[in-house]
């Protein structure tokens, strides 16, 4: 059953400032506030700033000024333990996956348990059997049903794989907002509808917050809610797919609407399953 999106502020910016040393802004002056339950598209090609936008709110990268808000907790007022525990409620999907490849899936994805568990616990991997089965549950929501796959380690999986099991780590910590850099990058166009799908289905299904960075212009408009276009490092367009005019998307892509290279605009087709 799909839980619907009420009017709560889940995520909240407000002039929000990224400068790496001399250069311009990456980002300048952004102001946005995203609701429980929506899925949000930060769109542009590479280097107007959307990665940037996207690692400052959890911090990954710290803003130059601004505040950023998850939940209600405005994270640059945390101690670094404070940090660290509101950063357990908020999964992140990289577009290279992230996954320690010596280990194996299962551990990979328990990995997304390490904050709540001791020093000790943490330094040694020590996980519970609770974590054991908590992993294969989230395995097994992420599509990954097939447990001679769980004791394989990462770096033997394709690229389909390796993102399912990102997506399971990201479950495993009982996310509140999912961020998702770029996740279908490294994806051929079959994989991409799959994971989109996934990641879709399972912020309906949870009534999850969902910040996504795609250069994929129809990959956007098929599954956002509500995209922000990013132009050098602020926002030129912020409102639902069927209001993105082909003026804004020549301001954003610097070029006609309709000579958007097909690599940027994928087609959303059914899928088989991997």
């Amino acid at each position: 059953m799909n839980i619907e999106a009420d009017q709560t502020t889940m995520v909240e910016v407000r002039n929000l400032t990224k400068a790496y040393g001399s250069s311009a802004p990456a980002i300048e002056d952004i102001s946005l506030s995203f609701k429980k339950g929506e899925f949000i598209v930060l769109l542009g090609p590479s280097g107007v700033g959307k990665s940037t936008l996207l690692r400052c709110l959890n911090f990954l990268v710290r803003p130059t000024s601004g505040i950023v808000k998850i939940n209600g907790q405005e994270l640059g007022a945390l101690s670094k333990k404070g940090l660290l525990q509101a950063r357990h409620h908020i999964g992140m999907i990289f577009q290279e996956f992230n996954l320690v490849n010596r280990m194996s899936v299962l551990m990979n994805v328990m990995c997304g348990r390490l904050g709540t568990l001791g020093t000790w616990r943490a330094l040694t991997y020590n996980f519970s059997p609770e974590d054991h089965e908590a992993a294969v549950r989230a395995l097994v929501r992420a599509g990954l049903e097939d447990q001679e796959l769980y004791l394989r380690r990462a770096d033997t999986l394709s690229g389909g794989q390796k993102q399912r099991v990102a997506i399971a780590r990201m479950l495993i910590q009982e996310p509140k907002v999912i961020l998702a850099d770029e996740p279908i990058a490294s994806l051929d166009v079959m994989m991409r509808a799959q994971i989109m799908d996934l990641i879709k289905d399972i912020a309906q299904r949870d009534g999850l917050t969902v910040v996504m960075s795609l250069h994929q212009l129809d990959v956007a408009k098929n599954y956002a809610d509500r995209i922000i276009a990013l132009a050098q490092g602020q926002v030129t367009f912020d409102g639902p797919p069927n209001e993105l005019t082909d003026a804004v998307i020549e301001r954003v892509f610097n070029k006609p609407a309709d000579e958007i290279d097909e690599e940027q605009t994928v087609e959303i087709t059914e899928a088989p399953a991997e």
